[in-house]
């Protein structure tokens, strides 16, 4: 059944273009598991005027199991008006015969999508998938400019080694890369909306800083519940939909997904990122699961992490920093209570525990998380001319030099002789700067200034989720702002 598709403009005009194109395309789509991949390929192509072939792989699933599937997904595609069932082919190179001769017998001249979804499970060890696809692109569909192959996975490690940087036959030939992000707070909103729930902005800050833009996890919020209560009940509860699914999430995408949970678990204990040679320290690898790197490289490509150098970084090496939302909460949150949950649901937690400490330093950091999410939109509203690029800032106090450490949440190193130094507070009701955190801001300039010597002229910005309260030290100090209605715009 067409669904209306929320979102991914950008996404969807380039599908259409392979709609158009006079060659044969072959696509690969990645991303976040939940993100909505799926989705997108199968709503954007089921009524467009193309013939459409779906193919999904199984968990764990066998070779027998999977050419079981594909005989059913060939009698859907090919033969769903003469009730014919296909018999199981004996293996993947007659699978692709069968699968050609049924679309030079049906085509005619119109688009053929091929939509291989979860390509990692159907492409297993020993299951001569991969050598049949690579035989029958490179000999058959790639000279046929019907042909649109897509290939899809939330393994995005899996999908980027083995598809879009293979060393053997299908090196080079991917002809578009189709990653695909969560969703922006705009989008979220939009689509909360579209779902029947008419939260403002307020609310559906509080459900990304939990949610993400994740559609998955948005589409399971009930209109009748406040954010509060919605997060409550899929996270609080035996039988919320999301209190197990960091384990699932994992599982599904890794083997020894020990070892990956191991190293967000490291990597979410420090707010500013974590260092190259911090985790070497910390983490206890085991001999499977390939190398740190690989593991830190799979975990990025997936979404979950993001590898950053800190302008002014001496040391060699990246930075590593949790940005999946619901990561990030679920082990501040949930997973410190989760025998007892499991033993006696806690409907009311969340709601207890609002504006505790741990509350509040959760939330800063979950609401500047999503501010770096939403970079561009800041760029927008701060004025920030085309082209600047944006990074963080930290030192650590050095005491030997009598030097002070500072932290800067987000910067903008700008040509026009001038840096912006961006403040990011989470706030429920509009933010005041007084004279402690006025000091404070003068302080971390002057930091700054020491530490890099630059000689250009620095603004201070705030970003707050709230408005910001208008006094002496406002008017002196901050030269711009931004708020939750600049981040909800589009760009």
């Amino acid at each position: 059944m067409k669904k209306m598709i929320v979102g991914r403009k950008i996404e969807q005009n380039i599908l259409a273009a392979t709609l158009k194109s006079k060659k044969a395309e072959f696509v690969a789509v990645y991303g976040r598991r939940r993100v909505g991949k799926t989705f997108l390929i199968e709503q954007f192509f089921i009524q467009k005027p193309c013939l459409y072939f779906y193919l999904t792989g199984l968990h764990k699933g066998t070779l027998k199991e999977h050419l079981t599937v594909f005989a059913k997904s060939m009698s859907t595609a090919f033969f769903a008006n003469t009730g014919i069932q296909l018999e199981s082919p004996s293996n993947w190179l007659k699978a692709f015969e069968l699968l050609t001769n049924a679309i030079n017998k049906f085509s005619k001249q119109k688009k053929v999508v091929l939509f291989f979804d979860e390509l990692p499970w159907l492409a297993s060890k020993k299951s001569g998938f991969k050598k049949a696809l690579d035989f029958y692109w490179n000999t058959r569909w790639s000279k046929d400019n019907r042909i649109i192959l897509i290939v899809c996975g939330s393994a995005a490690s899996w999908i980027i080694k083995n598809i879009i940087n293979d060393k053997g036959g299908l090196h080079n030939r991917i002809t578009l890369q189709l990653p695909l992000y969560p969703f922006s707070l705009k989008e979220s909103y939009d689509y909360l909306n579209y779902m029947g729930n008419k939260f403002n902005q307020k609310q559906t800050l509080e459900l990304y800083m939990v949610l993400g833009g994740i559609p998955h996890y948005l589409e399971k919020v009930k209109s009748d519940l406040s954010a509060i209560q919605n997060i409550s009940k899929l996270c609080f509860t035996r039988n919320g939909q999301l209190f197990k699914e960091f384990d699932k999430l994992f599982s599904s995408l890794f083997d020894n997904a020990e070892t990956y949970v191991e190293l967000i678990k490291i990597i979410a204990t420090k707010r500013n990122g974590m260092t190259r040679r911090e985790l070497e320290s910390k983490a206890k690898l085991s001999e499977s699961g390939g190398t740190l790197t690989d593991r830190l490289v799979a975990l990025e490509q997936a979404g979950f992490i993001k590898s950053f150098v800190p302008i002014g970084y001496t040391e060699k090496g990246l930075c590593y920093k949790l940005i999946d939302e619901y990561c990030l909460f679920y082990l501040t949150w949930i997973n410190p209570v989760k025998r007892q949950i499991e033993n006696e649901s806690e409907p009311g937690y969340w709601a207890s525990k609002n504006s505790t400490p741990a509350w509040r330093s959760w939330s800063g950091y979950a609401f500047e998380s999503v501010c770096l999410k939403h970079v561009a939109q800041i760029k927008k509203a701060l004025f920030i001319p085309p082209g600047t690029l944006s990074g963080s800032w930290f030192c650590q106090p050095d005491g030997k030099n009598k030097l002070e450490g500072a932290q800067i949440d987000l910067l903008f190193d700008r040509d026009d002789g001038v840096i912006t130094l961006c403040e990011i507070k989470y706030c429920q009701s509009p933010f005041e700067i007084d004279k402690k955190y006025a000091d404070e801001l003068v302080r971390k300039v002057k930091v700054f200034k020491e530490r890099t010597k630059v000689n250009k002229q620095i603004f201070l910005s705030m970003i707050t989720a709230n408005a910001l309260k208008k006094n002496r030290y406002s008017e002196e100090l901050i030269t711009s702002r931004a708020t939750l209605d600049d981040l909800f715009q589009d760009v």
